[in-house]
């Protein structure tokens, strides 16, 4: 899992750039998303790596209910 935290503003960008912050469900400055690591994220993450934090939060817990 990833934690991906907007840090610089998209404006005066092209839309090319401000499209995959809007797809990684990011909007103001300070915003957070959290997605599963897979090719398609880390792609967008790529293309506009210099306005992002990236943090690894590790696999995720499956949580059972045994009584």
């Amino acid at each position: 899992m990833l934690k991906v935290t907007l840090k610089k503003s998209v404006i005066g960008y092209n839309k090319r750039q401000k499209a995959p912050v809007s797809a990684l469900g990011l909007g103001k400055i300070g915003s957070s998303a959290v997605h599963a690591e897979n090719a398609s994220v880390m792609g967008m993450i790529r293309k506009v790596e210099h306005l992002l934090e990236v943090e690894h939060l590790g696999e995720p817990v499956e949580v059972t209910n045994e009584a």
